[in-house]
């Protein structure tokens, strides 16, 4: 991401914060005449502490510098989370985090034989394993069940965010899609925030703007989430309504590989109709 991009990032990441904050739950007046949702520039400087003029420089992009203290009342004032404050900190800190790493990835991650038998293992749990590209790297039967057999796609084609955009399968699959979507989104957006040198990442996202017409949309509207924790309803054209809770793991290694571990929903028939349609198939 070069000096201009993360600009233009910086400042549509906090005007999408800024508009998600009900003024009454900083204890402002709601007020009648407000022309866009959530805060004003001048609400947000006055909760952080910092001038109008500063803050407004700061939210247009302009190349202002800011340090610590200030982006952390800043992220205060928008009751960031921590991916969040991170995020803030990578796009408005030059030299912040991720600036010095390093921005290639010259080959496909490895999953390791203890990370092939967690695969195994979590056999009623569809679990898919992608790099900090979203590329996926790994997946078990279960998961070629409930969402497609990844062995069908070439390799290069198997990045998760595409996929859940381009094939018709998985749009129909999710009850609510852009639910289902966000989720990945904000997984690729920490570590966008994270490996700023890596100029794939823009080249990624002007393709899929390019393509997708919602996806701008849903690109600004996610969150930053290193680890999203999510109950999806899924409609399987075989195996009917499913319930999964979604735990995104990060892998510990020089790898930065991630599992998402979709687990059947408690009290729920899920596993039942996930055993069922896997022994239909002889697993």
């Amino acid at each position: 991401m070069n000096h201009h991009t993360r600009r233009q990032e910086l400042s549509v990441f906090l005007k999408t914060q800024r508009a998600k904050i009900l003024p009454q739950s900083v204890g402002l007046a709601p007020g009648t005449r407000r022309r866009t949702p959530g805060l004003r520039r001048e609400e947000v400087a006055q909760l952080a502490g910092v001038s109008l003029t500063w803050y407004t420089w700061l939210e247009q992009g302009r190349d202002i510098q800011a340090s610590k203290s200030v982006l952390d009342a800043i992220a205060t004032a928008l009751q960031l989370t921590i991916d969040e404050r991170k995020y803030l900190h990578a796009l408005a800190s030059e030299g912040g985090a991720g600036a010095g790493l390093v921005g290639k990835q010259e080959e496909e991650p490895q999953i390791s034989p203890a990370l092939q038998r967690i695969l195994q293992e979590l056999r009623f749990c569809p679990t898919i394993i992608t790099d900090r590209r979203c590329q996926i790297v790994g997946w078990n039967q279960a998961a070629a069940h409930v969402f497609l057999d990844f062995q069908t796609v070439p390799v290069d084609e198997r990045n998760l965010i595409r996929l859940v955009f381009s094939r018709k399968e998985l749009r129909r699959l999710a009850v609510n899609w852009e639910h289902f979507v966000k989720g990945f989104l904000s997984i690729f957006r920490a570590y966008y925030g994270q490996y700023l040198e890596d100029e794939w990442y823009d080249l990624f996202l002007g393709e899929m703007k390019e393509e997708y017409p919602e996806f701008d949309r849903l690109w600004e509207q996610s969150r930053v989430s290193t680890a999203p924790e999510v109950l999806i309803e899924f409609r399987h054209s075989r195996g009917g309504k499913m319930l999964f809770e979604l735990t995104s793991l990060q892998v510990q290694g020089s790898a930065d590989l991630r599992l998402s571990v979709y687990t059947p929903a408690a009290e729920t028939s899920t596993e039942t109709k996930l055993r069922q349609l896997m022994e239909r198939n002889g697993e």
